[in-house]
């Protein structure tokens, strides 16, 4: 068929049947750029330039690359006023979370601190969300943790330990970096709802449950994260158990959580839950110091450290025997603290009505943890607790993070002696208060609802954290996950279409009961690209769709016509290969010989131009077995069935 913009109109039957006519031509060049457009700049971001002068295109460049050249000129004392009150709330709850999650991951509590120092100022200069509030996060800081205890034992050998660490920001934060610049920003979404979601109540499990050895006072505990080794060791060491550890840890435990039901409860006094850490651990630290527990078997952090964070680059491990391990420990949490990061800061976007670039946003967050790895810093991300503190103490810009940033200088320089009494036991509530809202049943319970394999997904992430280990748990999800989306590719959905009566409507007959089929019409609808992985299983679902249609038709009077026409709705066809190609082929050859037609209708651009360039005998693409619609397709060839059309048609 002629490629023909003309408009045609055949008059069959008192139906407009309208030819259909091939897509504009393009170059294989055009296709090329259109594809990788969509696939690597969906949103564009050269539009901005078009039509501008030299001069403003330079500005905008720069903008783009630093955003804060975008909102500094226009900064002003108000501003600074709002952004000032959150940046020490996010401060006061950022310096105990710090020193928690540091121990979290196994490291010096001095690091988590200069986690939350550095990185925020690259940040504040990098990053395009005006609520984020970055420092180090549980999820992270747990995997991160138990990955390199695996191999090395961070008591044993403590300084290989760190070195590790290190060198797994650096390449968490190149992996990220490297994401954002090449903008394979998609490769996190193989991260679904139903797979964090499950995850990362699994973590919060299994990172609770590691509290109970600061808890209950236990000096000899597993090295293992998974649910049985730990209850093992809880309850096999009952004789360590110190009940001045349990006393304190339980009275800390029971505030902060009122202090965050609270909170929750009434957003305008977030103020008691972001301020409730901190003013735990003055306490507590002060109990301890007057009380002299750690001579009663309350244990402490002990001396830190005084002073800014000193270079690490020299640490950093990119051969050896442990490449490896940091390569593939920076990437599984580099696609973790990415993954929250660039979530966090969508969803207070969105509450604010401002738009978070997801590119830009991977190449802040991993250069912030390239250049954290080079000055004592582990990974960081946009922390949900933190962020939504920030959010709800008022802050405008991303001046917050500055102000937290220096707030933590100046206890990094003179502060550090008065964390040295302050009791392990409270960092472990700090810990559990935070990460209990890791929890979420409520999406939980949404997701059985709406989709029962998706919750699946979820058990098995849960299941799998709890009960093997983080990291094992993490991969099964993910390759559940992935399962779901080839069983939807190789398995598309295929439906028998059928007539509403009165109208020229044509749905699912399963769906639509009043539906009616055609005599003489076997109508299919395929819903999904067709490619070399579904082309097989469409070519034996149409043949077992054509074998039940001639057993009904079976014993019928003479008046009920067998089959004459396979009719193929391809609306929902996106795309098709050299193997859909080679399918329609095969069904047109097998019905040629029962002696059927084969029709096809409505095939988009790319799948009309790709039919007919294999077509070369002009057979399968002939204007009597090309439609636009369904209804036209029924009506233009009923007029050759030797019975009487059925009233509705």
């Amino acid at each position: 068929m002629e490629a023909n913009n003309e408009r045609r109109v055949i008059d069959i039957t008192g139906m407009e049947v309208h030819k259909v006519v091939s897509p504009p031509r393009r170059s294989s060049l055009q296709k090329l750029k259109n594809r990788l457009k969509e696939t690597f700049f969906p949103d564009d971001p050269l539009r901005q330039f078009k039509g501008q002068p030299l001069k403003q295109k330079l500005i905008l460049g720069a903008q783009y690359v630093f955003p804060i050249l975008e909102w500094g000129p226009n900064y002003s004392f108000n501003l600074f006023k709002s952004d000032i009150v959150s940046g020490l709330t996010i401060a006061s709850l950022a310096i105990p979370q710090g020193i928690s999650y540091a121990k979290l991951a196994n490291l010096p509590p001095i690091v988590g601190l200069y986690s939350s120092f550095v990185p925020p100022l690259v940040y504040a200069v990098l990053g395009s969300s005006r609520d984020l509030a970055v420092g180090p996060v549980s999820i992270a800081s747990l995997v991160l943790g138990s990955m390199l205890r695996e191999v090395v034992s961070p008591t044993k050998d403590p300084i290989l330990f760190l070195q590790l660490a290190f060198s797994s920001t650096f390449f968490a934060g190149l992996f990220q970096a490297s994401l954002g610049f090449l903008r394979l920003g998609f490769i996190i979404d193989f991260l679904s709802k139903a797979t964090l979601i499950g995850f990362m109540a699994g973590a919060a499990v299994i990172v609770s449950l590691q509290q109970l050895k600061s808890l209950l006072g236990i000096t000899n505990f597993t090295k293992q994260m998974a649910i049985v080794p730990v209850l093992s060791s809880v309850f096999h060491t009952t004789n360590e158990w110190s009940w001045q550890t349990i006393l304190m840890g339980f009275c800390f435990l029971v505030f902060l959580l009122l202090t965050r039901h609270i909170g929750m409860r009434k957003p305008k006094l977030f103020w008691v839950s972001a301020g409730a850490p901190l003013l735990s651990v003055i306490i507590s630290t002060l109990v301890v110091f007057a009380i002299k527990g750690q001579k009663h078997g309350i244990s402490i952090i002990g001396k830190l450290q005084q002073g800014l964070n000193p270079p690490s680059w020299n640490m950093l491990h990119f051969s050896g025997s442990y490449l490896a391990l940091v390569i593939k420990t920076g990437i599984v949490t580099g696609i973790l603290s990415l993954t929250e990061g660039i979530a966090v800061g969508r969803t207070f976007a969105a509450l604010k009505n401002y738009q978070v670039d997801g590119n830009k946003e991977m190449i802040a967050i991993g250069l912030m943890n390239v250049v954290g790895s080079s000055t004592s810093c582990y990974v960081t991300t946009g922390a949900f607790s933190r962020s939504a503190v920030n959010h709800n103490a008022g802050s405008k810009t991303a001046v917050s993070n500055i102000v937290m940033a220096v707030t933590v200088m100046v206890t990094l320089l003179f502060l550090m002696p008065l964390f040295q009494y302050t009791p392990n036991v409270v960092l472990g509530a700090i810990i559990v208060t935070a990460v209990i809202g890791l929890i979420d049943i409520p999406a939980a319970l949404q997701i059985w609802k709406i989709d029962k394999f998706d919750f699946t997904v979820l058990l098995c992430a849960f299941a799998g954290v709890i009960f093997i280990s983080v990291q094992d748990g993490l991969a099964i999800a993910i390759g559940i996950s992935i399962l779901k989306v080839l069983l939807q590719i190789t398995r598309p959905k295929t439906v028998m279409l059928g007539n509403i009566p009165g109208t020229g409507i044509y749905r699912d007959l399963d769906h639509y009961k009043e539906a009616e089929s055609v005599a003489g019409f076997l109508i299919l609808s395929i819903e999904a690209p067709i490619n070399f992985a579904n082309a097989t299983y469409l070519k034996e679902r149409i043949s077992r769709w054509i074998e039940d249609y001639e057993a009904e038709g079976e014993g019928k009077t003479k008046k009920q016509s067998g089959l004459r026409y396979l009719v193929l709705d391809l609306s929902g066809v996106s795309a098709i290969d050299t193997s859909g190609i080679t399918l329609f082929k095969d069904l047109s050859m097998a019905l040629e010989k029962k002696g059927l037609e084969f029709v096809l209708v409505n095939p988009i651009g790319e799948v009309l131009e790709k039919l007919q360039r294999a077509d070369e005998t002009r057979d399968m693409m002939r204007p009597d077995c090309l439609f636009l619609t369904v209804e036209e397709a029924v009506a233009s060839l009923s007029s050759t069935i030797k019975y009487q059309i059925p009233d509705h048609v």
